[in-house]
């Protein structure tokens, strides 16, 4: 049942889901999986959002103890930094094996996989700071694509794989703000782009960037701009 080989599920751009057994999982961009050997298996791209993905079998000696390290991590899809370096020598193992299966080939390329690989499962030892500061962008991205969303501090950190306390560490270490102030300031910045571009009226605007008081919203954009979003949206009126 399943393959004999595990296998390596890297998603570059767009989406697509993966199942295992009966479990099934939305991989997203600098997400991967690997997928445990023998053991049944589907996946598929988005119809809507294909995606590009590296795909890689593989087996040998060290196979298993570098599945049994990407378990341990406890994210399944888990996240990893894109290192366009790491994926140009990733490019350089396919270009050897197109040319040549001599032994000394074969033998760099299995070096190659193997250290491409432990880069994915081993990332947070290799370099911790990069990827909680990543894990930072990430989230600040997911904000501005979900504007008209709202979410608690507790959706924000679980959807970026961490614990609350760790989650707004990193978070106020790397904008200075607290991530519900980030997002409300995102969403007044939203607002302002629909005052200056848009005829939307205020509760037009509110249901477009998640507000449900109207009210909130014209006390909040005072405190961040410093004016009323009426006086604001006259100020910038286009001519």
């Amino acid at each position: 049942m399943g393959c004999s080989q595990h296998i390596l599920l890297y998603c570059v751009a767009g989406t697509g889901t993966v199942t295992i057994e009966e479990k099934t999982v939305k991989l997203n961009p600098n997400h991967y999986i690997i997928l445990p050997r023998n053991t049944a298996h589907r996946y598929a791209t988005s119809q809507t959002n294909p995606w590009t993905i590296y795909w890689i079998h593989f087996v040998g000696e060290n196979a298993d103890i570098l599945f049994n390290r990407y378990k341990e991590n406890g994210e399944e899809p888990a996240f990893s930094t894109y290192d366009e370096r790491r994926f140009r020598e990733f490019e350089l193992i396919l270009k050897i094996l197109e040319n040549s299966f001599e032994p000394r080939d074969l033998e760099i390329t299995n070096l190659m996989l193997q250290n491409f690989l432990s880069y994915l499962v081993y990332a947070k030892e290799i370099n911790p700071s990069l990827m909680e500061d990543d894990k930072i962008s990430d989230s600040i991205a997911f904000m501005k694509k979900n504007i008209a969303s709202n979410y608690s501090l507790q959706d924000l950190a679980t959807q970026q794989c961490l614990s609350v306390t760790h989650y707004s560490r990193l978070f106020r270490a790397k904008t200075g703000r607290s991530p519900n102030k980030y997002f409300s300031e995102l969403k007044i910045q939203k607002s302002c782009q629909y005052l200056y571009f848009s005829d939307l009226n205020i509760k037009e605007i509110c249901a477009e960037i998640g507000f449900l008081d109207q009210y909130y919203f014209s006390r909040l954009f005072k405190k961040v701009m410093g004016i009323a979003p009426a006086i604001y949206k006259n100020q910038h009126k286009r001519s």
